[in-house]
């Protein structure tokens, strides 16, 4: 994975030949006019990341702020990185079915959806599943994996 040095988003944008800027550029809107209240957009991971500010949750594993979505421009690909897709499978599901429905190949991870082209990608479904978990259900569902977490042990 390509990890960024840069301490901004201005940074990391500027990084970028202008084709793979415009390209972050595009799911960066589509990200922040759907992100819910309460979560800010950082430089996190050497990329740019949406999450919970220690503020507001400071009780995360490990001590950074509780990631929810982010973006990066990999070597040989394009990521959007959502968290929320991981922590349900039901908003998985829902995410298969919009790309499927807009005729799009859905290239994923576990939380990672790779793309080589802005094309590629169905920016309606990135918006939908960044809007879709506000910051209480997402720390809601956080606090559960982690007491799962806990009781395992």
């Amino acid at each position: 994975m390509v990890s960024s040095k840069a301490k901004t988003v201005a940074d990391y944008l500027k990084e970028l030949s202008p084709e793979r800027r415009k390209v972050v550029a595009a799911v960066r809107s589509v990200v922040r006019k759907n992100l819910p209240k309460g979560y800010r957009e950082v430089m996190g991971w050497g990329m740019i990341s949406y999450g919970i500010p220690l503020s507001r949750y400071p009780d995360t594993y490990n001590g950074q702020p509780l990631c929810y979505a982010a973006i990066a421009a990999q070597k040989n690909h394009y990521a959007v990185y959502l968290m929320n897709v991981y922590a349900d499978s039901g908003e998985e599901a829902a995410l298969r079915r919009d790309f499927e429905k807009a005729g799009k190949k859905l290239d994923m991870g576990k939380c990672c959806v790779r793309f080589r082209k802005l094309e590629d990608i169905s920016l309606p479904a990135i918006g939908r599943v960044v809007r879709s978990t506000s910051v209480e259900a997402y720390i809601t569902r956080y606090e559960e994996s982690r007491a799962k977490t806990k009781r395992r042990k």
